[in-house]
């Protein structure tokens, strides 16, 4: 579970990050929008392995790192 957990919260990190970025307008906001779906899209892939083993609230997290990934490439192209 250390990875898993150390990817939560680098996913909510680079989250955080990438919504600032974009607020200010920034040129980067699609690269970094891409850093977040990719950060996003492991964490998934990690919670993934414990939902599989009944864990409720790893089958949350990576539905919604998923969900998460998906909008970071939608604004990835937008941007």
């Amino acid at each position: 579970m250390t990875r898993c957990i150390q990817l939560d919260l680098e996913c909510a990190a680079i989250c955080r990050s990438a919504a600032e970025v974009m607020s200010l307008g920034s040129e980067y906001s699609a690269h970094l929008c891409r850093v977040c779906a990719d950060v996003c899209n492991a964490c998934a892939e990690e919670c993934e392995k414990h939902a599989e083993m009944g864990i409720e609230h790893c089958k949350e997290c990576a539905e919604a790192c998923r969900k998460c990934a998906e909008a970071c490439e939608q604004m990835a192209t937008a941007a």
